[in-house]
């Protein structure tokens, strides 16, 4: 049975939350309060965390970056701004979707569901192609879903770590963000190609010494993007 928790401070929000996830046999946790709530989360071993945006102590923001520097499964934001720039964020600091008030609970159980098949998918699979792949400094480990760059670990979302290696495993191919959107996220993922861009740009991050020029993963411009070997 997989264990979620939800860090929600509206009371009557998170027991509907819970209540359907109930019903869907998952098992769930609630905490009001983003402190208490971080110390859950990094204390706790969850399969997927719902976070709300706006929190008293710690924000939902806050939460995503801090419980993702340590945390490897799907997050699952919910909030009630509807501006791109703050559903553009949460996906910068390690979300894996978002979800906008007023939603169905449906929808919500959909959405889990869904994340959570495919991690366990990711993490689970036996490995087809060889585990290691090691390029010009980069090193990605398929079985332990790890990453080195010149000796140095970085830490990476499950995306990040996904469309990374999707990229590596297909050197010199030019892939348009409708198709990596497609690929990676895939059909009953709820969002646009937007999110492709935002986390291209977070591995550059963390992999490319000059971002502004990146020696692993080109920009092709109006097409798409292209790892280079």
């Amino acid at each position: 049975m997989s264990r979620i928790l939800i860090i929600e401070d509206e009371e009557a929000i998170a027991e509907l939350e819970k209540d359907y996830l109930e019903l869907s046999n998952f098992e769930v946790d609630i905490e009001a309060d983003g402190e208490k709530g971080l110390q859950k989360a990094l204390a706790g071993n969850y399969d997927m965390y719902i976070l709300d945006l706006m929190l008293p102590g710690i924000d939902g923001f806050e939460l995503c970056k801090r419980i993702r520097e340590v945390k490897n499964v799907p997050i699952l934001m919910v909030t009630a701004k509807k501006e791109e720039i703050d559903k553009i964020r949460g996906l910068g600091l390690g979300a894996d979707d978002y979800i906008t008030k007023p939603f169905s609970p449906s929808e919500l159980v959909a959405r889990v569901k869904a994340h959570l098949a495919r991690y366990e998918r990711l993490v689970q699979s036996p490995a087809i192609k060889k585990n290691e792949i090691s390029i010009r400094g980069l090193r990605i480990d398929k079985a332990s879903r790890r990453v080195w760059i010149n000796g140095e670990e970085k830490v990476f979302t499950a995306k990040e770590f996904d469309l990374l290696t999707f990229l590596a495993e297909n050197p010199n191919v030019i892939y348009s963000k409708e198709q990596l959107f497609e690929t990676l996220w895939g059909e009953e993922s709820i969002g646009d190609i937007s999110t492709v861009t935002v986390h291209v740009n977070k591995i550059r991050e963390k992999i490319e010494l000059n971002t502004s020029k990146p020696q692993y993963i080109e920009t092709i411009w109006g097409v798409g993007y292209r790892f280079k070997v």
